[in-house]
């Protein structure tokens, strides 16, 4: 999944995908053979839990 939320001509995105044994693969949308993180279910929900909506 492709962040919908970059901002016009924004290159900052990230791109969040299910990996092996459940965990959460998340890298740079711009440079994909860089290096990804690889997260515990549980740290992912926790991050979404803070995210706060964009800014009117």
């Amino acid at each position: 999944m492709k962040s919908t939320y970059s901002g016009q001509g924004s290159n900052s995105c990230v791109e969040a995908v299910l990996a092996r044994g459940g965990r959460i693969g998340v890298r740079d949308s711009v440079h994909r053979r860089g290096h990804r993180l690889d997260l515990p279910p549980a740290a992912w929900v926790g991050f979404l839990g803070g995210l706060r909506p964009p800014r009117a």
